[in-house]
């Protein structure tokens, strides 16, 4: 395969990195800023203030985007090795889709925590943490993929050696 279309599908591995991490939070964060109007407007009807915490939960979702932006950056350090452009392809495209999916589902979890929290005015803490463990799948996959990153493209006599 030519260098040049190596070099273009790696860096469209790492575009995809991003791409999906962001397809993902804009998700999420839909779904948790349906969820927060709705609430908002329960409390407006009932002559409740509107608690500013739906804001806090609504943009939980979006730090996946920086995980995949992470990711983006680590798989474009890998161009000056067009050779291995097919694990910065795969790594790009699963990594993204996984980190979106844990931005999607942290959406949906918000949007639950947001309408919990109109009805009881307790929990929000309890409400982060679940969220953050669901933010951990995407931690987890950007910093494995970091890891198989260091040992891509690397001659096999220099692994053993490590």
């Amino acid at each position: 395969m030519i260098e040049s279309t190596q070099l273009a599908l790696q860096q469209a591995g790492a575009f995809c990195a991003i791409g999906f991490a962001a397809l993902g939070s804009a998700y999420g964060c839909g779904v948790a800023a349906a969820s927060a109007i709705g609430a908002w407007k329960k409390c407006y009807i009932q002559g409740k203030m509107a608690p500013f915490q739906l804001s806090i939960l609504t943009g939980v979702p979006m730090s996946q985007t920086i995980y995949g932006l992470i990711l983006m950056l680590m798989i474009n350090g890998k161009a000056s090795n067009p050779a291995c452009w097919a694990t910065c392809l795969v790594m790009g495209v699963l990594g993204g889709i996984a980190i979106a999916l844990s931005a999607a589902y942290q959406g949906r979890a918000a949007a639950g925590a947001c309408d919990a929290f109109v009805e009881t005015s307790q929990g929000f803490v309890n409400y982060l943490i679940v969220l953050g463990i669901i933010e951990t799948i995407a931690i987890f996959v950007m910093a494995f993929a970091i890891l198989l990153l260091g040992s891509v493209g690397v001659m096999p006599e220099v692994v053993a050696a490590m």
